[in-house]
């Protein structure tokens, strides 16, 4: 079976949005891109609410952008167009991805037979849809980037209303200051 994990960027404070909503207070370095790559290659299926599909989106024509992204972007860019991708949204119409399928709810148990019969591992994506998922018993691991930022933000990484026992897997620090923790979920 394959695992469900959660990788986000949060600041120190706990927010995965600035106090404006948005996505764009922190932008990796080329360590942490380069290490991110090395979680994401083993991923065959991403799993997005719509916000994070908003955002996202960019990378279907990142290539085309005049300020070319660097070497670890470039690298993602290719993993992440391999992979397929699930948006979960009532209100969109239709998503503009490459190997991007739409659904209207998000419904734990066909995620769980998507887990059951997949080849690879899958993420989900999206500090809300996460929280489903692990109010839904289907996350298997969190894939935390602590970044050294007090941002004040909008939107918890994770909900405050679940209680869950984690088991510490691996730390790894960066030049930055950023801080990555992967925890199983006992």
């Amino acid at each position: 079976m394959a695992k469900l994990v959660y990788t986000a960027f949060v600041s120190l404070d706990g927010f995965v949005e600035n106090a404006r909503g948005g996505p764009d207070w922190y932008a990796p370095d080329e360590e942490v891109w380069s290490y991110l790559n090395h979680l994401e290659r083993p991923l065959g299926t991403y799993l997005y609410g719509r916000g994070l599909y908003e955002s996202m989106v960019y990378w279907e024509t990142a290539q085309l952008d005049p300020v070319l992204p660097q070497a670890p972007q470039q690298e993602f860019i290719d993993l992440w167009r391999k992979a397929d991708k699930i948006v979960f949204s009532r209100t969109l119409g239709s998503v503009e991805m490459s190997k991007c399928r739409l659904e209207r709810e998000f419904d734990p148990e066909s995620v769980r037979r998507l887990k059951t019969g997949a080849d690879a591992d899958m993420s989900v994506g999206g500090a809300t849809l996460a929280g489903e998922a692990l109010r839904a018993g289907l996350l298997d691991e969190l894939r935390i980037f602590t970044v050294p930022m007090l941002i004040g933000g909008r939107k918890r990484a994770l909900p405050a209303d679940i209680a869950r026992t984690l088991d510490l897997r691996e730390v790894q620090a960066f030049n930055g200051g950023v801080v990555f923790l992967r925890y199983t979920i006992a």
